[in-house]
Parts: C-alpha cells; sequence; structure tokens
C-alpha cells in the first residue's frame, strides 16, 4: 500500500532506533506496564512516532488496566485497520495512515461508549501539548 510518508527501510531504522523500529516497522509489542504513555494524562494529542501524525486526542485516553495506553477512538480518518491472523487469535492491527506504521490493535471490549479499545504501544506515538 502507498502513503503519504515513504522511507526505505534503513531510512526509518536510522531515524527510529532500533527498539522503535522494532515496534513501529516490524509490528513489535512492548512488555506490558512498561510504556511511558501508559499511565499519562496530560491534556494534548498522541502522534505518530515514526511521521509526528496527529492520531489520538487525550480525551479519548482511559486506564483499561491491560499494560498499554489505551484510547476509545482515534482521530477521524488518522488510522487504518487491518485483519491480523497471527498468533492464533483474530484482532484488528491499527496502523498509521499517513506513513503505515504499526501502532498497536483495537478492540471491541472498551468500557466507554464507543466499546473500543485502541491498546497501543508507547514507544509507537509521541506527545504533544
Amino acid at each position: 500500500m502507498k502513503y503519504p510518508v515513504e522511507k526505505t527501510e534503513d531510512q526509518w531504522k536510522e531515524e527510529l532506533g532500533l527498539e522503535r523500529y522494532r515496534i513501529l516497522r516490524q509490528k513489535g509489542t512492548e512488555r506490558p506496564h512498561t510504556g511511558t504513555y501508559n499511565l499519562h494524562y496530560e491534556k494534548g494529542i498522541y502522534c505518530c512516532g515514526a511521521c509526528s501524525e496527529s492520531l489520538f486526542e487525550s480525551n479519548s485516553k482511559f486506564d483499561a488496566h491491560c499494560g498499554w495506553p489505551s484510547f476509545d477512538e482515534s482521530i477521524p480518518g488518522k488510522v487504518e485497520y487491518v485483519s491480523d491472523l497471527t498468533h492464533g487469535m483474530k484482532r484488528t492491527e491499527i496502523l498509521c495512515a499517513n506513513c503505515g506504521s504499526h501502532l498497536g490493535h483495537v478492540f471491541d471490549d472498551g468500557p466507554t461508549k464507543t466499546g473500543q479499545r485502541y491498546c497501543v504501544n508507547s514507544l509507537s506515538v509521541n506527545f504533544k501539548e
């Protein structure tokens, strides 16, 4: 798939560093309860850690007690949804619609009115006030 922001994997690796590259470009996952933004509740915007595209507003963040930052909705048009059948599970992967970087997964078990839980790796996002 073509995205507005396209780079070679070598360029991504150099810009992101090894751990962020593993999460964002190789579809990795952080260990639970280790990410910077898991229990972060300041007002602002969570942006893609690869291309800086705005993805989630802080008012959509909640504590899902799952160990990863959780949101009940994304900014419209900013997240792409892809079926993920890896690890013997049926899940929906979420990607940045601007650069195709892996963010995490979305589940239909959220406690808010949307019923959604966007489970996001802290290393896949940056926060700005």
